[in-house]
């Protein structure tokens, strides 16, 4: 099975609070751009996706909504703000994994919580850093209960 870990899109710098920060139009057309290159990638719908209540994560996952093969359950998950617990992530993902028999999950977060939650599903690595809109695939063993990194994107390098 298949998890797609994205840090939202470019974001503006200032707002009466962290999360209530907006998609600039860079970021949505970075994240549009993303979301075209995801879609020639996969060979399934995405099954299921978590989103952060903060508004520019929410502004990510409406960009992408329309573009992404999906059918799929959506899920504002109040617990991947930037200073979520990784670890609290990666095993409620392992749980709806295990009971859903879902084939693919992609998480729209922010850092440092992305970077994190992937060095939790994938034992031995680095927390990777993420530019804004990036995107991660971990081919995930749900019988192993953990991953390994099959790619790492970024609107700089498609």
């Amino acid at each position: 099975m298949q998890v797609f870990i994205m840090r939202h899109g470019e974001a503006e710098n200032f707002a009466p609070s962290d999360a209530e920060r907006a998609l600039t139009t860079k970021g949505e057309q970075q994240t549009i751009a993303m979301a075209e290159w995801l879609s020639s990638q996969l060979t399934n719908d995405i099954d299921y996706v978590l989103v952060s209540p903060y508004l520019r994560a929410q502004q990510t996952w409406q960009a992408i909504e329309k573009t992404l093969p999906i059918n799929a359950h959506v899920e504002t998950c109040e617990e991947i703000t930037p200073y979520g617990h990784s670890d609290d992530v990666a095993e409620y993902l392992k749980a709806l994994i295990s009971t859903k028999s879902l084939k693919s999950v992609l998480v729209v977060s922010h850092l440092p919580l992305v970077g994190y939650l992937t060095a939790e599903l994938v034992p031995g690595l680095t927390a990777p850093m993420f530019f804004t809109s990036g995107i991660n695939c971990i081919e995930f063993e749900t019988d192993l209960e953990q991953g390994r990194l099959l790619w790492h994107r970024s609107p700089a390098n498609l």
